[in-house]
């Protein structure tokens, strides 16, 4: 056996980037059985632990860039290791270097994009609003109870324009005193920081910031779970602590209030996944589910791997920006699922989920059985005002 010297400098490298996780791992494993990744190809978390602890990382590495951050092996780490902490770390050295692997070489246009005009779409930042241009949704001053923020994709995406009209319609039911920042925003910053752009974040989230308390924003509320995430556990790190949201939990407030009632029933087999960012990130399992028992004659599903043990829908990390070849797609797995419990609606709460659901959707030729759906377009077509 080889007896390999540990590179220092690459080893003080992953430290000064906040990496120094790896001290804490003894190599059990129990990471590596839990990854999604070993579904559909080989991955070792803990592999690049190994590396990082010789100094043999290397960060021209297609390995460094495969975690999407899902959570399975940091919740259940028997030694407290957060693997999300040490790979965003690695990758910041990565960036800083400009060295991408070739799928993840989009990141390179997503970052200009960004730091331009405050999305990952080489959108206009003018545009940011233009989804709500026919909808009743007023503009965000300092006399409003609750801004809220779409997020980007709800902003530009076609598809995921229609979960913000629907969140609009039901808080416009609901008399909610709401209003929105439009082109005053930026993208919240959660999967750009995973991704390894640490200076991009800090930029992106000093902006927000700034821009809220300059509006008087007190209470967010949020339809994606990366933006909840980093309002509510990252921008606190800036010194601010906003009351943060996620629409679910809004919505069943209101309905236990009174504001909102069910009218209509649904007679459809519906199967909820639980997005990694609002379930094991932050613990909303249990919110969506009564959301949508309280529809008549609707029949809940439940996949085998749910709630904490949720199968990522392969998203997060920054790699909804990244390449992913079609037999390594997690949400292929996930809709096959869905489709062998007999549902005829896969439901969940957050754009990237719905995004790779829907490509994974039509890349199986199930557009005729099976309908992707966020939870506020269920309940906009059920419900009317409590009023």
């Amino acid at each position: 056996m080889q007896t390999v010297t540990p590179d220092k400098e690459i080893i003080a490298l992953v430290k000064e980037s906040g990496g120094d996780q790896f001290r804490l791992c003894f190599q059990c494993g129990l990471c590596d059985s839990l990854c999604p990744w070993n579904k559909v190809t080989q991955f070792s978390i803990r592999g690049l632990l190994r590396e990082a602890a010789f100094g043999l990382t290397e960060i021209e590495s297609e390995q460094l860039w495969r975690c999407t951050t899902c959570g399975r092996c940091f919740k259940e780490c028997p030694r407290g290791v957060d693997q999300i902490e040490f790979i965003s770390s690695v990758r910041k050295i990565a960036v800083e270097y400009d060295i991408f692997p070739s799928s993840v070489t989009p990141l390179r246009t997503v970052r200009a994009s960004l730091a331009a005009e405050g999305n990952p779409f080489n959108e206009e930042r003018a545009k940011r609003a233009a989804w709500a241009n026919d909808l009743s949704v007023p503009e965000f001053n300092a006399e409003t109870e609750f801004l809220y923020f779409p997020g980007c994709y709800l902003c530009y995406d076609a598809r995921l324009r229609r979960v913000a009209t629907a969140s609009v319609s039901l808080l416009n039911k609901a008399g909610v005193d709401f209003g929105i920042l439009g082109e005053r925003e930026n993208c919240c910053g959660e999967a750009i920081r995973k991704a390894g752009f640490s200076d991009l974040f800090t930029l992106l989230a000093k902006e927000n910031i700034k821009t809220f308390i300059d509006a008087g924003v007190k209470k967010v509320v949020v339809s994606s779970p990366h933006c909840y995430h980093t309002f509510r556990n990252e921008y606190p790190q800036f010194m601010v602590n906003f009351d943060v949201l996620h629409m679910v939990m809004l919505l069943e407030r209101l309905f236990e209030e009174g504001g909102l009632r069910i009218t209509k029933p649904l007679k459809k087999r519906v199967v909820w996944h639980d997005p990694c960012y609002l379930g094991r990130h932050n613990g909303v399992y249990e919110q969506p589910r009564r959301l949508l028992a309280r529809i008549p004659e609707i029949e809940l599903l439940e996949f085998e791997e749910s709630r904490e043990a949720s199968l990522c829908c392969g998203g997060g990390g920054g790699r909804i920006w990244a390449e992913t070849p079609k037999e390594e797609r997690f949400s292929d797995i996930r809709v096959r699922e869905a489709l062998q419990l007999g549902a005829e609606i896969l439901v969940t709460a957050c754009p990237y989920c719905i995004t790779n659901f829907e490509d994974s959707r039509l890349t199986l030729n199930a557009e005729e059985r099976l309908q992707i759906k966020d939870i506020t377009e269920i309940l906009d077509e059920v419900t009317d005002s409590g009023n």
